[in-house]
């Protein structure tokens, strides 16, 4: 795919242009220059690009693999300080998506946004039934927008995997990725959809709220949901934390996670501080679920494997899980990834616990990798920045509150529910008819097995080296050697015969002396036209 002239991709490669140029350095992004001053002044510049670049910031915020824990942070903030737009245009949008006047729907609605993001805004209203409710409206003409920047994007994306050696790191799958993160994100009743999942998910956690969707007030672009009343947990003071026992909150929201993760293998993938409100009446309440990670039951197992074997310091086990899962590049090198595996997580294991999260961990060795020429799966690197998350929000709500031993308390425990999940009556009885097959089949195979035995027509195919043709090479070896022995003793013989005077001479010289001389040239001549031809015919 080639760049286009039109004048929005021109201002768009201009605008991605100025972003590498001041961030986009292979020694500054993709190593350990990144500091925190730089990740803000990274997000800042995205945000005043506009809505598509904020996106483009908040899935490099799912990478660890290509950014420094500082960077993820402080791109999963971007959402937070989006500048709001007109009423007039949320009023246009919920009364065309309605079909009524907003008056006609709900019996208030706050003209001031609670929250203003990337994609749409929050606002507070009531239905006429008296329900108290938060209404998402989505920007106007965001999704036109949307679809130009990734046009463009995409063809920055395609010129650099082409051209330069950013191709490993996999950016055009990455645009990929991003164009359908956002058209998924801009259908807000898929959004309505994880709402009802994870609120049947985690039903079993009593103080995890996750507000329900009002179906007949929701469509496409305006997402209507049960409000929630509280604050979020970064400014909530910690009076109120204590009373409402923050230790025992992030265990639970910890839990939560992990059984999204090991159980459900659905899990809301943005928990950052901005998304996590403490209720009035001392509960976790998870806002904005339109981002969420999908596992299948095989990924989910291996992601936990690897996070244990990270957060416990089994670095051979951790590097040959990597492998197992991760996707090799060119120039892989095993040994040194193996290296860098074991340098980032025994490193670790030096400072004090809980000083480096399982998350970041998870990061640094996605980071490594890659390095090493191992592209890991994206949702072990999104499970990395969920935890993360998961940390800040942990120790915000509680000091001193470990991710790692949290995990290490649990993960046997809900590791114990998937088996006993997994064996349900269906599977049970598939086994079951499975075995009755064997047993069915066993006797007579058993039979066939005895009777080729007793009449000795029992064949076994072994496949081995064909040591005919390596005796007939080494053969045809020797004969060359010989050969070539023989015409160096009739050089040696001739130069020996030059001295002999005689009276048989050939141009002057002793005759027998040319004679072997001659005989030894025509030899030398069909050995090398032999061996020519035969090596020529071979390859």
């Amino acid at each position: 795919m080639g760049l286009s002239l039109k004048p929005d991709h021109v201002r768009r490669y201009r605008d991605v242009a100025v972003l590498f140029f001041k961030y986009g350095r292979t020694d500054l992004v993709f190593r350990a220059g990144f500091d925190r001053d730089t990740a803000d002044a990274l997000a800042r510049d995205l945000e005043h690009l506009g809505p598509t670049f904020v996106k483009v910031g908040q899935l490099l915020s799912t990478r660890g693999d290509l950014l420094p824990p500082d960077a993820l942070r402080a791109l999963s903030r971007l959402q937070d300080d989006v500048e709001p737009f007109p009423f007039a245009d949320v009023e246009r949008i919920v009364s065309e998506e309605l079909g009524v006047r907003l008056s006609k729907a709900f019996s208030r609605f706050d003209t001031t946004p609670l929250a203003a993001a990337s994609l749409g805004q929050v606002h507070r209203a009531a239905l006429r039934d008296g329900r108290e409710v938060a209404v998402k409206v989505q920007r106007p003409g965001i999704r036109e927008q949307i679809v130009k920047d990734m046009d463009a994007i995409e063809e920055v994306a395609a010129f650099l995997d082409a051209h330069t050696q950013m191709g490993r790191y996999g950016i055009r799958r990455m645009s990929d990725e991003l164009r359908r993160s956002i058209l998924t994100e801009l259908d807000y009743t898929r959004e309505a959809q994880n709402l009802v999942t994870l609120r049947t998910n985690l039903a079993r956690f009593q103080r995890i709220v996750i507000p329900q969707p009002v179906a007949d007030y929701s469509t496409s672009r305006v997402l209507t949901m049960e409000y929630v009343s509280g604050q979020k947990i970064t400014a909530t003071n910690r009076v109120v934390l204590a009373d409402a026992g923050a230790p025992a909150l992030a265990e639970e929201l910890f839990r939560a996670y992990l059984h999204q993760v090991i159980i459900d293998g659905v899990f809301h993938a943005d928990p950052h501080p901005g998304n996590v409100l403490v209720t009035d009446d001392n509960r976790i309440a998870l806002l904005d679920l339109g981002m969420v990670s999908r596992l299948s039951p095989d990924i989910q197992e291996r992601l936990l494997q690897f996070l244990l074997a990270v957060a416990d310091g089994r670095t051979e086990h951790a590097a040959d899980l990597a492998i197992e899962m991760g996707e090799r590049l060119d120039g892989f090198d095993e040994p040194a990834f193996r290296r860098l595996i074991a340098d980032v997580i025994t490193h670790s294991r030096g400072v004090k616990i809980g000083d480096v999260p399982a998350g970041q961990l998870m990061l640094q060795v996605a980071h490594a990798s890659v390095n090493a020429g191992l592209r890991l799966p994206n949702e072990l690197t999104l499970l990395g920045k969920t935890l993360l998350n998961l940390d800040e929000v942990g120790r915000t709500l509680a000091a001193d509150f470990d991710v790692q031993e949290s995990l290490r308390r649990n993960a046997n425990e809900l590791m114990m529910e998937r088996v006993r999940r997994s064996m349900t009556a269906s599977s049970a009885f598939t086994s079951l008819l499975e075995a009755k097959t064997f047993a069915e089949r066993l006797p007579g195979r058993v039979n066939r097995l005895l009777d080729s035995l007793v009449n000795q027509d029992l064949k076994v195919n072994v496949e081995m080296i064909d040591e005919g043709a390596v005796l007939d090479g080494l053969q045809k070896v020797a004969n060359r050697i010989t050969l070539g022995l023989l015409l160096a003793a009739m050089i040696v013989g001739a130069a020996m015969l030059m001295r002999v005077d005689t009276s048989f001479r050939i141009l002057g010289y002793p005759g027998l002396a040319i004679l072997l001389f001659l005989i030894a040239a025509c030899g030398a001549a069909w050995l090398a036209f032999t061996i020519i031809r035969t090596d020529r015919r071979r390859s």
